[in-house]
């Protein structure tokens, strides 16, 4: 855990890009962890583009974990991350470290996440002090977006920049080893990359952060409900799906799959016995 820390800060140290993909089954993470990504994250955005929910506050620990433990199974070098839900740690903060502790030792993650909220210093503080590596999360934090007038760019006037650049060095002093920035301006997320020592990670964020992170649903075209603006979409596998599918469907009403091919036979002195 502690190995997977180092040479992720000795990379940002060199100067090296940090690239972050979610993962939430056993065949997309092996398939991310062969590609050379440094950290594949279970996000809670799990509810969304896995489970169908509006809401990432919607999904819990149960689902976490289970998601959690088949993506481990695939991972072999890239950093384990696990996104803590909602009512992990901000509806009961004295559960907090519980929660992020079965991460670690029921799922195998080398470190947790949490999102900025009231109460996010302290349960940070306790997170670290029991052992257990934690990422930050500031700027639009869609657990508490209803807060924060609703899925929008955070941090566009003067005071509420200076509020994201506080709790970013905040959370850098209570011990988190990484920040997410999501949904800031460019310049806002420069400054705090220049001012913090441990690397920022970006969406939509700018191309100033240390590492970018995308929601892998995002990048394949694989989630159609919302298109964020940062997301950038590398392959439209939807599509491929889409073909593949409907191309067994024709093959199957028109009785050309299964063929021969595809198929199994007994030998002929064997099947007139059956006979």
């Amino acid at each position: 855990m502690k190995n997977k820390i180092d040479l992720l800060l000795k990379k940002n140290q060199r100067g090296e890009k940090i690239t972050m993909l979610t993962a939430y089954d056993f065949p997309f993470a092996s398939v991310i962890d062969s590609c050379g990504i440094d950290i594949i994250l279970v996000g809670d955005s799990l509810a969304n583009v896995v489970l169908g929910l509006k809401s990432t506050k919607e999904v819990g620990m149960a689902e976490m974990l289970h998601h959690t433990k088949a993506v481990r199974r695939a991972v072999k070098n890239a950093m384990l991350l696990g996104d803590m839900p909602f009512n992990s740690y901000q509806r009961h903060s004295e559960d907090a470290v519980k929660n992020a502790k079965r991460f670690i030792v029921e799922a195998g993650c080398d470190a947790v996440k949490l999102e900025w909220f009231d109460d996010c210093l302290a349960v940070t503080r306790n997170i670290v002090k029991a052992g257990i590596p934690v990422m930050g999360h500031v700027g639009l934090t869609p657990q508490t977006a209803d807060k924060l007038g609703g899925y929008k760019v955070q941090g566009k006037d003067a005071v509420s920049a200076r509020r994201i650049i506080e709790q970013a060095q905040a959370l850098e002093k209570a011990g988190c080893f990484s920040i997410v920035l999501e949904c800031v301006p460019d310049q806002l997320a420069a400054e705090i990359t220049k001012k913090l020592k441990i690397p920022t990670i970006g969406i939509g964020a700018g191309p100033h952060c240390d590492g970018q992170v995308l929601v892998t649903y995002d990048l394949l075209g694989m989630f159609s409900t919302f298109h964020p603006k940062f997301a950038k979409q590398y392959v439209d596998l939807s599509a491929l799906m889409k073909k593949g599918v409907e191309q067994f469907r024709k093959e199957v009403e028109s009785g050309k799959f299964p063929d021969k091919a595809h198929s199994f036979t007994m030998p002929k002195e064997e099947w007139r016995k059956v006979k």
